[in-house]
């Protein structure tokens, strides 16, 4: 049975950006289009199944404790901003992070200078321990601690154990952004302690744009003051003559209005096939795709940007062609039909368990050919 549809023609290595849809993902939301199409929304009950599916299914991906840990929002940064604009911040709070984070995970800390909070960043690339220089920056007035679990430019995979063990012993509120690795390598709350984690579906996890995990953990959910309210968010969901309403105790709190049920219809499909397959073979198909690409890199002579230590990356391989314009090497690769990514300077291959070592070489061999 064949998983994807991709035109033959396009070597797709670009999973840290926008994956492709699988097969199985296509036709539901064919599907759940025609059904809407045809009968509205007469099977509304089926579709609220559904979404309870995809929390479980997104509950099993990163070990939480229960269903009612996952909210299911639009967007990681979205995530990110009801932490940010949800704690009560003291003017002389700090946050550490890392200056080679994404935007989304950089730009909300940023925004709380207002209000006084200090954001402290380390630079990744003066730094032989980050998670040791992490905790460094760490004293007395550190609030919270926020990390990716992968970088999305060089890819450097991070320890998460150890942070979220200084984190859980000084009270730190301890946030992962796991969209580089959640639907690639195993996550395990129970192990890395984080008391928040958010992520988008669009990447490994081989969903849609619009759909993310938002897991509190659930001593922490009073804590963080709302900002959006309707009728989606109440613990009396669905009893809309009702006068007096509170929150839910659920992670639901954090969703005010109707669901993107195309979105979760299509998430629920692609993380079906995740689980189907299981991220232990799934993981090392991609390990051994990015030592693959890591391997032509070295033969070819190329500079790689991202970490050669097994434990300190993940899918993502990062390289530079000396003494080129590599943006250009970029853009002449996508004209080439090789899908990948400009990042950190260089240029970023992110392929999943589905390539083959056969597309990585002929990827590499349309370089030189441009080199």
């Amino acid at each position: 049975m064949s998983l994807f549809s991709l035109d033959p023609a396009i070597i797709y290595l670009n999973h840290a950006a926008v994956a492709p849809w699988p097969e199985r993902t296509v036709a539901e939301v064919v599907r759940f289009a025609q059904e809407n199409g045809f009968k509205g929304s007469s099977h509304y009950a089926r579709w609220l199944g559904v979404e309870g599916e995809l929390r479980s299914l997104l509950a099993q991906l990163i070990n939480a404790p229960s269903d009612n840990d996952i909210a299911l929002l639009k967007s990681t940064s979205e995530g990110l901003s009801m932490i940010a604009y949800g704690l009560d911040w003291q003017s002389g709070d700090n946050i550490v992070s890392i200056a080679q984070e994404f935007p989304s995970n950089r730009i909300v800390w940023e925004s709380l200078r207002n209000q006084g909070v200090e954001l402290r960043l380390l630079d990744l690339n003066q730094s032989q321990d980050p998670e040791k220089d992490l905790i460094a920056l760490c004293d007395d007035k550190t609030r919270l601690l926020s990390v990716s679990s992968v970088q999305y430019a060089a890819g450097e995979r991070l320890q998460l154990k150890g942070l979220g063990e200084y984190c859980r012993t000084h009270d730190v509120i301890f946030v992962v952004d796991a969209i580089q690795s959640l639907g690639a390598f195993p996550f395990d709350l129970s192990e890395c302690h984080a008391d928040i984690v958010v992520a988008d579906g669009h990447k490994w996890m081989l969903g849609p744009e619009g759909v993310a995990l938002f897991y509190c953990d659930s001593a922490l959910r009073p804590r963080l003051k709302l900002h959006q309210f309707g009728w989606h968010m109440v613990e009396a969901m669905g009893d809309f003559d009702r006068i007096d309403w509170q929150p839910a105790d659920s992670a639901r709190r954090f969703e005010c209005g109707s669901s993107n049920m195309l979105g979760i219809h299509a998430l629920r499909a692609s993380l079906s096939l995740i689980h189907e397959l299981g991220l232990d073979r799934i993981s090392t198909d991609i390990t051994r795709n990015a030592e693959f690409v890591i391997d032509q890199v070295d033969t070819a002579g190329f500079e790689l940007l991202t970490p050669r230590e097994p434990l300190k990356r993940a899918g993502i391989v990062t390289f530079r062609v000396p003494d080129r314009d590599n943006h250009a090497l970029y853009q002449g690769l996508m004209q080439q039909q090789v899908v990948c990514a400009f990042r950190g300077g260089g240029i970023r291959f992110s392929p999943h368990f589905y390539n083959h070592e056969e597309g990585i070489e002929t990827a590499f061999k349309r370089l030189s050919e441009l080199l």
